[in-house]
């Protein structure tokens, strides 16, 4: 095939993983997840990591990059980098087929497809110390600033807010480095979903959720020992789960800050798939209105098409 890589893109709530799992049981292949949050144990519900999705047909799938880091440690996009292409050049020495990348942190998959990375960025403690005097809104207006802010979808939190800025002011004076591996050639498939249903969606799967004793895993890893600054720096669910057990919100609050939270969040990420797009990738487009069977088959047409031209 012309593809080294298949890519399942889209925002949240839009079933990215189904059609992973799907797509990779027909082609006998393996998934590695492209997910800020999913690497995290213990972070199950409020991740949506859904892993009895893996199994399928009685098979389960392969995947990787999902709980291989403990709850309250912190997890950059170099390291994330190193990890894909551990992943990547494992399955393709075991496989003929692609792996399919699926998640989305638009940062991830970009990153790695293009073949460059970012060195790993230093605290510098002088400009924290100035930062944290700021308020978040202070924060955002600065990042409006910066040109090349590595990643504009998971600030919602200062702590998160204060490391964008960090490592934009490290780029400006320090010039990216190209890794060994050269870009990958992946078919990107997007999720495509008008804007109510996306919305319905997001809503649904926060009570879904909450039912699912969302709440409760919050509190097991308060319980765990670890400090509630740690949670709130992952954001979304566990900020603001975290702000409601600390008796900061209400229950009816945290849900409501939640969903809005989580509905600029599926915005932010929907920015960023057509950011790409303006910088030169091919996105496929598969209405999640239609059956996975028939996005799978798609997905199946393309691969071919894309196999004959190379013959031809």
């Amino acid at each position: 095939m012309g593809y080294d890589l298949i890519s399942i893109i889209g925002a949240t709530a839009t079933g990215k993983t189904g059609l992973a799992v799907a797509l990779a049981d027909r082609m006998s292949s393996e998934i590695i997840s492209a997910d800020s949050r999913q690497v995290y144990r213990h972070m199950d519900i409020g991740t949506g990591k859904d892993l009895d999705e893996y199994s399928l047909n009685g098979h389960h799938i392969p995947y990787h990059l999902i709980d291989i880091r403990e709850a309250g440690e912190k997890y950059n996009l170099f390291e994330y980098q190193r990890d894909f292409n551990r992943c990547y050049e494992e399955i393709k020495s075991r496989s003929l087929n692609c792996p399919i990348a699926c998640g989305g942190t638009g940062l991830y998959i970009e990153s790695v497809l293009t073949g460059y990375q970012l060195v790993p960025v230093p605290e510098d403690k002088v400009l924290r110390k100035v930062l944290e005097s700021c308020t978040m809104s202070e924060l955002e207006e600065r990042l409006k600033t910066i040109v090349n802010v590595h990643n504009t979808t998971d600030f919602d939190t200062k702590k998160r807010a204060i490391r964008a800025i960090e490592i934009a002011e490290y780029n400006r004076s320090h010039q990216l480095e190209k890794t060994t591996s050269e870009p990958i050639n992946s078919l990107i498939i997007g999720m495509e979903i008008s804007r109510e249903l996306r919305r319905e969606r997001i809503t649904h799967r926060l009570h879904e959720r909450i039912d699912q004793g969302m709440i409760h895993e919050v509190e097991q890893l308060l319980d765990s020992g670890i400090p509630s600054e740690n949670l709130l720096y992952y954001g979304l669910e566990y900020k603001f789960v975290t702000l409601f057990l600390e008796h900061k919100l209400s229950k009816e609050e945290m849900i409501k800050q939640l969903e809005i939270a989580i509905h600029q969040f599926s915005k932010r990420q929907m920015t960023w798939f057509r950011g790409m797009e303006r910088r030169g990738f091919h996105i496929q487009w598969l209405p999640v209105t239609d059956s996975i069977e028939n996005r799978v088959n798609q997905i199946v047409d393309l691969l071919n098409i894309e196999e004959d031209k190379i013959k031809d």
